[in-house]
């Protein structure tokens, strides 16, 4: 961590259920692909074959798992702004510079119940950044809807802003 960076934490989804489902599908695929290419033998009612059935087996059967392995949330706290960043859906990193921030809170919230689940979600308190768990800090703004930022270690997020609003400095 530079001296500049007061916290960092990289979170990815951890949620068995979401493996099982996912790694479940790619399965069908796996299997479909392979028996049909090994014995000759059409996979189901309705089969397709060749190239097709290739696409289809790198697309689902390892490009889905893969591209859920890959995605992550960043946060990071610096002097005086936040900055979060769900990789691959944002590139650049939103910053979030801390004295546009009236108040924070940490808070336990419901993720499927307050913002629809994980990820980057609008709900009716808001906006989230959340992958994991049901534990984050919540920014009150002045002149709009707060917005969760989901965290592993809430408290050491807590402090970190409480510490970085104390530094005044803006986003590069």
């Amino acid at each position: 961590m530079s001296q500049d960076k007061l916290f960092q934490e990289k979170q990815h989804f951890t949620q068995v259920w979401l493996w099982v489902v996912l790694l479940g599908v790619a399965a069908i695929f796996w299997i479909g692909f392979f028996y049909q290419l090994f014995s000759g033998n059409n996979f189901g009612q309705n089969p397709i074959v060749g190239v097709e059935a290739a696409i289809l087996f790198v697309l689902i059967g390892i490009g889905l798992p893969y591209f859920f392995y890959k995605m992550s949330l960043t946060t990071e706290v610096h002097a005086g702004y936040i900055s979060v960043r769900f990789f691959p859906f944002q590139l650049k990193p939103l910053q979030i510079p801390l004295h546009l921030v009236r108040d924070y809170e940490k808070v336990t919230y419901n993720p499927i119940g307050d913002y629809g689940g994980w990820g980057i979600r609008w709900g009716f308190k808001g906006k989230a950044f959340n992958m994991s768990g049901n534990e984050g800090v919540l920014l009150h703004f002045y002149n709009r809807k707060p917005l969760l930022i989901g965290s592993q270690r809430p408290d050491a997020l807590f402090n970190a802003i409480t510490q970085a609003r104390s530094i005044r400095r803006e986003p590069e």
